[in-house]
């Protein structure tokens, strides 16, 4: 069968310094969407604003975007821009930052579009890049946003996570260096870590895997299992930090081609009901999907088989022992201690699930009897 693979945008940096190709870039106005504090204390967004300069790119910051962005920031960034009229707009961050820079790039480019609704499918994403080009930089080795066609907007009204996906929305450059993640505090590095690792190992298993695919996610996995835990313990250390964010990269192209699984599905289900963080959701309820999948043989196999190139013989335990070294709950009952709450909105979240556009990839599709099933063991363990 014809399959067809897209594996970043024009251009893809990568390694320490990279960052500094900034100063090669041809425009004249960038906005920079970037997050809380963080990039401005470390000193990145200034060695930004100052290498864009050196290209004779005048700059103008959006910062402040919040985790899980809102509707309403997207729309007001856009706004900012339509003001400023930047040729290139560069997301500095996070996921949250750079799908936020993404989102604020298709309002800016169709003022026509005024509502989240404009976007979600069955909507499609117009052609872009008539008013600017995207560039993303990477502060954490998770999220993969800088080479991947999707975004997660948060309605502001329901807090209902809506993932939207298009290759239009690819970043034309990605910027992946090392240096930019060095500061990055050590549970955000297992969280967002643990986020690559899921990309990497849904990816494996979609019923949509390649050739191609199973490379990057095969390896990703791997260098991601081998070098989490030195670089949760020595954040300083640029070599592990370089190993995490080429993986991170390697599963986002995986995964933005073949798509996710169940693991995310939930994640999201439960980040829009609860607010657990998405790279934490993700970290939790890895293992126990796992044991889910290897109903299916093909999906065991590609356990198995990862398992053995790494000199071990179970795969689920591997990730569980990873989890717990970094220090990841085994339960979401240590997270969201009102149970009630919770088993209260377990017909609702098996039905956001469901629904929930990773579903159709996973190797088996649940009922939604599974997927109560899996929501409350992924509570009590």
């Amino acid at each position: 069968m014809m399959r067809p693979m897209k594996l970043a945008g024009s251009q893809l940096m990568f390694g320490a310094g990279s960052l500094a190709h900034l100063k090669t870039l041809m425009g004249k106005r960038a906005v920079i969407v970037t997050g809380g504090s963080s990039m401005k204390k470390s000193g990145i967004l200034q060695k930004t604003i100052d290498y864009l300069k050196e290209a004779g790119i005048e700059s103008r910051v959006i910062e402040g975007v919040e985790p899980d962005p809102l509707f309403s920031t997207v729309y007001n960034g856009a706004e900012a821009m339509k003001d400023f009229q930047p040729d290139i707009i560069v997301g500095l961050g996070g996921g949250s930052a750079m799908d936020a820079a993404k989102a604020m790039w298709v309002y800016y480019e169709h003022p026509e579009l005024k509502t989240l609704n404009d976007i979600v499918p069955p909507n499609t994403i117009p052609k872009l890049r008539m008013k600017a080009i995207l560039v993303c930089i990477p502060s954490t080795s998770g999220t993969a946003s800088e080479v991947s066609r999707s975004v997660v907007i948060t309605d502001d009204e329901t807090h209902i996570k809506y993932g939207v996906g298009n290759m239009e929305m690819m970043p034309d450059i990605a910027i992946c260096d090392p240096e930019v993640t060095v500061t990055m505090p050590a549970k955000i590095t297992a969280e967002t870590g643990m986020d690559a690792l899921t990309h990497a190992l849904e990816a494996l298993v979609s019923n949509r895997a390649n050739y191609i695919s199973n490379i990057f996610a095969k390896n990703a996995a791997k260098d991601i299992i081998l070098t989490l835990p030195k670089a949760c313990n020595q954040g300083n250390d640029i070599a592990s930090r370089e190993i995490m964010i080429n993986a991170s990269m390697a599963a986002g192209m995986a995964f933005t081609n073949v798509s996710l699984g169940i693991v995310h599905s939930m994640a999201h289900t439960l980040g829009s009901c609860f607010g657990i963080s998405h790279g934490l959701a993700d970290a939790v309820i890895l293992p126990y999907v796992m044991e889910f999948n290897s109903h299916n043989a093909d999906a065991k196999n590609r356990y198995d088989e990862l398992a053995k190139e790494m000199g071990a013989r179970d795969l689920l335990k591997v990730v569980r022992e990873l989890n717990k070294s970094i220090g990841i709950p085994s339960n979401f009952a240590q997270l969201i201690p009102d149970e009630k709450s919770y088993t209260n909105e377990l017909t609702a979240m098996a039905e956001m699930a469901l629904k929930d556009g990773c579903t159709k990839t996973n190797p088996v599709i649940p009922t939604i009897e599974q997927l109560k099933e899996l929501f409350i063991k992924v509570y009590r363990d």
